[in-house]
């Protein structure tokens, strides 16, 4: 296929990388930046900077932040061929998603969201890496009318970058599970680093404090348009865990031993059962 990847920043540039290294696609890569294109040029990430034109691509993947792929979109679409396949690289589906596929159908184009679970503590294009999306999950969120071409297609071009386990569900569906699964864990490490103990912790901390800190370093730009689009999902999830929160909090200070030890077992024996899930699932 011919490939325009417009932004390349980590994951638009992890996407040029992959194409190259690993398919025979033509890739032209976008970038408001000239000097990350020449760069991409350069590292052969890319077959080609952009010229300005958006005709002749079998696949237009932005890799942008939400409000800027929606710009992008209505600046640019009357300029798309009408046999392009529009998709997007965003945390959030939901009603971004249907936004950019009424302004999709509105010029009789195809378009469905994906979303590559992958992603470094530092973003840009300099930190980008071929190797970025092996083994990881990979999501797919098409429209009840969406074809099974364009599924299959996206499908395996998440296979060909190097994708491990390929889900299809709703852009609704993806939503809900990315609230807690992605979302949450930033929300709660960004208030975990807020301690005044942060700065004392050299000496004393390991593979957990690093493991809970690390994707503290989040882009506060991206990430705060992640939170507010995917509000009520992220609501709930957040409730849920206060309210969890609480209850080992007042095992603490009611000193009660037997209620502390009932809510670790609890949880973990919760994990223990979804590894055990995990390891019965196909890949």
């Amino acid at each position: 296929m011919k490939i325009l990847v417009v932004g390349l920043g980590l994951i638009g540039g992890s996407i040029c990388k992959a194409l190259k290294k690993y398919t025979a696609h033509y890739v032209v890569g976008c970038d408001i930046n000239h000097d990350i294109e020449y760069s991409a040029l350069r590292d052969v990430a890319i077959d080609r900077e952009h010229d300005g034109s958006f005709s002749g691509f079998d696949l237009i993947i932005m890799s942008l932040f939400p409000d800027a792929t929606e710009k992008f979109l209505n600046e640019n679409i009357k300029k798309f061929d009408k046999n392009t396949l529009i998709t997007d690289v965003c945390g959030i589906k939901g009603e971004f998603s249907a936004r950019v596929k009424d302004l999709a159908d509105s010029e009789n184009m195809r378009y469905i969201g994906i979303h590559p679970m992958a992603g470094k503590e530092f973003g840009g294009y300099h930190n980008s890496s071929a190797d970025l999306f092996q083994k990881a999950n990979f999501i797919v969120a098409p429209f009840e009318n969406s074809t099974e071409d364009d599924v299959e297609l996206l499908k395996n071009f998440a296979k060909e970058i190097g994708a491990g386990k390929i889900v299809v569900t709703s852009p609704e569906n993806h939503d809900k599970m990315i609230a807690y699964t992605s979302q949450l864990a930033h929300i709660v490490s960004s208030a975990y680093v807020k301690s005044p103990e942060l700065d004392l912790e050299c000496g004393f901390s390991g593979g957990s404090f690093q493991d809970m800190t690390r994707i503290a370093t989040m882009n506060e730009r991206m990430w705060t348009d992640l939170f507010m689009q995917n509000r009520e999902n992220l609501l709930y999830e957040l409730d849920t865990l206060i309210e969890n929160l609480i209850c080992y909090k007042e095992a603490l200070e009611k000193s009660d031993n037997e209620a502390m030890l009932e809510l670790i077992a609890e949880g973990r024996q919760l994990k223990e059962n979804n590894l055990r899930n995990r390891q019965g699932q196909p890949n």
